[in-house]
């Protein structure tokens, strides 16, 4: 499945299930098949984004200073991290929040 996250203030943005389901969980929103982020809910949701990408950024952190503490090589981390991830949906829904636009998915 993919999600594919719509607005009037900009292009749709796809995402495959998992990042997009993670993204909602983020958001405090139950991941399914429709659903919607109001203008007046978007500043909080930029927040949390950013919140979480700082929570995932100090785990690596102190992933990597445990290993070296320990001798070992630092732990290498699949795929992109949440920060890269987030940035076109922060982009989004700042754009839909200056023109009061909502942002839906699967409508």
């Amino acid at each position: 499945m993919l999600y594919k996250f719509k607005s009037k203030a900009t292009g749709d943005l796809i995402m495959l299930e998992p990042q997009g389901q993670q993204i909602l969980k983020i958001l405090g929103k139950t991941p399914g098949p429709k659903g919607i982020i109001e203008p007046a809910d978007m500043l909080a949701a930029i927040e949390a984004l950013h919140a979480a990408v700082d929570r995932e950024e100090a785990a690596r952190e102190q992933a990597i200073a445990e290993a070296r503490a320990k001798g070992e090589p630092p732990p290498r981390f699949e795929g992109l991290a949440l920060r890269q991830r987030v940035v076109p949906f922060v982009d989004m829904l700042r754009r839909a929040q200056a023109e009061e636009a909502d942002v839906v998915w699967g409508v």
